[in-house]
């Protein structure tokens, strides 16, 4: 009886050896953690976007590099297409505190703080670099403050943009005049219905999905778009008219909890800073090669693009910032006074 217990007890030594030896082969020596436990912090990021478009493929790449940098104290895991819940249901996590990034259109924050609307509403920008100067001014760096502060979501980037969405139909357009009369398929948004009737169309809500049949029936005379949708849904093979309205700037955002930020190292909040910053350039770069790629293969396919009447366009839009009372009294004013400065300083 001795012997079997003796036996066991050596066998428990070894055992228990060998996790000890585990344990230290995961933590190398000298390794550094990046926080006092040394625990992993594990961070879940959020997108809608597939993962053969470019904003998701950018972010596999912050993903990456902030895995590295960190040191194993950080470890984002991306989750594209839509698997974890966003839109609003994203934002709701990130209001509550949950170790979440959510990458999503600047909308949601619309949810919280109604002005973040305004600054991306339609025919503001001609440009990417106009937006970008535009998130830079003390208008919307007040909004970030005020939805910190009050709703506890802190904005690391407004800039990962992926194009300005424009006109495809049947017949060109080059002002306001031309769309009366035209079915043109919207989003379920207010703004968008608001910002198409403006424009002189009829909005005509419906899924996506549904628009390649509607359009060879005659339910409706187009869609909009970004130049990237209109190569990737094929519809070049039912419309040939690409009018460059840029009616509105297609962007996300991202956004933290401030409970998980200010859990975080200033060093790890600095590597989450500079890698997103580094994707949304990467994203940019990328998404303008990839505009440059689609014209030239739309082209290909017999299409057409026009240049509009930019200024007609924004004027028929103005109602459009009448029509939320939500928004503050004035924005669109104060809007055009920092688009004149910024128009003025490029």
């Amino acid at each position: 009886m001795k012997k079997v217990l003796l036996i066991l007890l050596a066998l428990a030594m070894v055992f228990t050896l060998a996790a000890c030896n585990d344990s230290e082969a995961e933590t190398p020596e000298g390794a550094d953690s990046g926080n006092d436990s040394g625990e992993t912090k594990v961070i879940t990021v959020s997108t809608k976007f597939v993962d053969d478009e470019q904003t998701a493929i950018s972010l596999e790449k912050v993903v990456e590099a902030v895995n590295e940098r960190s040191n194993g104290s950080l470890e984002l895991q991306l989750f594209t297409s839509g698997v974890l819940p966003i839109g609003k249901d994203g934002m709701e996590q990130i209001e509550q505190g949950s170790d979440w990034i959510l990458v999503e259109g600047v909308n949601f924050l619309g949810d919280y703080v109604p002005d973040y609307n305004a600054v991306t509403g339609p025919f503001l920008y001609s440009t990417f670099d106009e937006y970008f100067a535009m998130m830079q001014t003390d208008l919307v760096q007040d909004l970030n403050r005020e939805i910190e502060e009050e709703y506890g979501i802190k904005v690391l980037s407004l800039d990962w943009v992926f194009g300005f969405r424009s006109m495809m139909t049947n017949e060109p357009i080059t002002s306001p005049e031309d769309m009366n009369g035209m079915n043109i398929r919207v989003p379920t948004s207010q703004l968008y219905t608001y910002t198409i009737e403006a424009m002189g169309g009829n909005p005509v809500s419906m899924p996506y999905p549904d628009t390649y049949a509607a359009i060879q029936q005659g339910v409706i005379d187009g869609v909009e778009g970004s130049i990237m949708t209109y190569y990737g849904t094929q519809q070049y093979e039912n419309v040939k008219e690409y009018s460059l309205t840029n009616h509105l700037l297609g962007v996300s955002a991202v956004s933290i909890s401030t409970d998980l930020w200010d859990s975080l190292t200033e060093e790890q909040q600095t590597i989450i800073v500079e890698e997103f910053e580094k994707g949304a350039e990467d994203n940019l770069v990328e998404t303008v090669k990839a505009e440059e790629e689609y014209e030239e293969l739309l082209k290909e396919e017999g299409v057409t693009f026009h240049e509009v009447d930019a200024a007609a366009f924004l004027e028929a839009a103005e109602p459009v910032y009448s029509k939320f009372p939500q928004w503050t009294p004035g924005i669109y004013e104060d809007i055009l006074e920092e688009l004149e400065k910024i128009k003025a300083e490029q």
